[in-house]
């Protein structure tokens, strides 16, 4: 089966689990969702991500973060779509929950949060909020 959408299936994979309270989430492989987990990780939003390989293909098992029972990743929003593709410069670069929270940013040197974004000033295609 073919996903139109691996970046949503993630967010989704993540978001399912945290409702249900799971430790650790697994999710199909790709550099570009390393890229995203590890700017999640950065910012404090996972706990970790390890690769797993099994005799076919390769998951990430990402190991979620509680503080006292609570889901750290409150809200986690799809913003840029495959239908529907949003940029921004740096300097509009959005704040989420008056930076409490973060954008993923997709940028021609990586993928950052948007505080990286912004101290690096580079601009994107705005991926994900996660407050």
């Amino acid at each position: 089966m073919t996903i139109s959408d691996p970046i949503g299936d993630m967010l989704t994979r993540i978001r399912n689990a945290q409702m249900k309270q799971h430790p650790t989430v697994l999710i199909p492989a790709s550099n570009f969702k390393k890229q995203v987990l590890d700017a999640m990780e950065r910012e404090g939003f996972i706990a970790s991500y390890e690769v797993v390989k099994d005799s076919t293909f390769e998951e990430l098992k990402v190991n979620l973060k509680y503080v006292h029972g609570t889901p750290v990743i409150r809200e986690i929003r799809r913003i840029s779509k495959p239908g529907r593709r949003i940029y921004s410069r740096f300097e509009s670069l959005p704040r989420v929950l008056n930076g409490l929270g973060i954008s993923i940013i997709s940028t021609s040197k990586g993928i950052f949060s948007d505080n990286e974004a912004r101290d690096k000033k580079l601009g994107g295609e705005i991926i994900c909020n996660i407050s």
